[in-house]
């Protein structure tokens, strides 16, 4: 049945009447909101019927615009206060962000909704754009995102034509990482080392709990977040800057979340010695260190030499320095003495 009243003048926008989102204008138009004007907008208009409609929308004639993605490139209506997004699911991270800058101004707040029919029914790639999208509400979250995406999709070889490459099997952070690493060897003059191209992670048992726990913050994806940043954090003033982040939003550290922090702090301490793992008991402290270790083994002879029968080689990668630590904070203390001393 075709418009008629408030909504005739508005007819011809329409492409056909099977179409879906002119059934979904008919539906706002005669059920939902029957005292306002309802338009239609889609691609397959003539130019001079969507600035029409568009420009009726933008003057406040029409109250309800029912369109299809046109609306995200080049559309500034500043009254445009709510958006549903109608099967959000299907659409890309990069289309979703567009549409949602499409409402909201710095002088007022407005709301985009993403609808789905059934969350449960959600494939893993969908519910991660929408998580995704959720988290960056953020000025300047787009770079961001296009991070997410690529995350998300996989992306092809940055030195290759191929649309599809090694990328999404390791990871585009991590795939970066070892990028830099191989073209800074090349510049060094260095051959490739395939065992060298991925960072050293220093493993760290104090053999006590080191976490964040739940009772200090309860948020599970917040806690996730915390944990990538402290497993990010290059440097001992970003681990300062965290903590006390930490401390400013959830108050003073529980002795977990301070046995964690130090962690990472012997982590950073270690990772240039090529530390692979570090073990410090109530017994003994004991350095697992890689292949070819950066460290001259000059120096672990004579820290060797100058702790006597207080230190020894347990293996060919392997440290071990005797001492009676019962408290976590002294084995904590130890292994960094001792890494400070072998960095010397």
């Amino acid at each position: 049945m075709p418009p008629t009243g408030a909504n005739s003048r508005y007819s011809e926008a329409r492409d056909s009447p099977k179409w879906a989102a002119t059934e979904m204008a008919d539906h706002l138009a005669y059920e939902v909101f029957p005292a306002y004007r309802v338009a239609l907008l889609h691609g397959r208009m003539k130019q001079d019927a969507k600035d029409r409609v568009m420009r009726a929308f933008a003057a406040g004639d029409i109250q309800v615009l029912v369109s299809t993605t046109v609306v995200e490139v080049g559309v500034d209506v500043a009254n445009a206060a709510v958006m549903l997004v109608w099967h959000a699911e299907r659409f890309g991270l990069a289309q979703l962000h567009q549409l949602r800058g499409r409402v909201g101004r710095s002088h007022h707040q407005a709301y985009a909704y993403l609808l789905v029919p059934d969350v449960e029914a959600l494939t893993k790639q969908a519910a991660q754009r929408l998580e995704a999208i959720q988290a960056m509400e953020e000025l300047g979250s787009g770079f961001y995102l296009a991070m997410h995406d690529l995350e998300i999709r996989g992306a092809g070889e940055i030195l290759g034509d191929s649309q599809s490459g090694e990328i999404q099997e390791v990871g585009f952070s991590l795939y970066t990482r070892m990028l830099d690493r191989a073209v800074r060897r090349l510049k060094a003059g260095k051959a490739i080392d395939l065992d060298d191209a991925i960072d050293i992670s220093t493993e760290v048992n104090l053999h006590v709990p080191a976490l964040l726990p739940d009772t200090y913050c309860s948020d599970v994806h917040e806690r996730l977040s915390l944990y990538k940043r402290l497993a990010d954090a290059q440097s001992r003033e970003e681990l300062e800057a965290l903590q006390e982040e930490l401390v400013d939003r959830f108050g003073p550290l529980p002795d977990p979340a301070r046995a964690l922090l130090l962690c990472h702090e012997v982590r950073l301490a270690a990772r240039p010695l090529g530390v692979l793992r570090v073990d410090a008991t109530h017994e003994a402290v004991q350095l697992q260190f890689v292949k070819n270790p950066p460290l001259e083994s000059s120096k672990i002879i004579a820290f060797v030499q100058k702790k006597g029968r207080g230190a020894r080689l347990a293996g060919p990668d392997r440290l071990r320095v005797d001492a009676k630590l019962p408290a976590w904070e002294e084995r904590a203390k130890a292994v960094k003495d001792i890494l400070l001393q072998l960095a010397a």
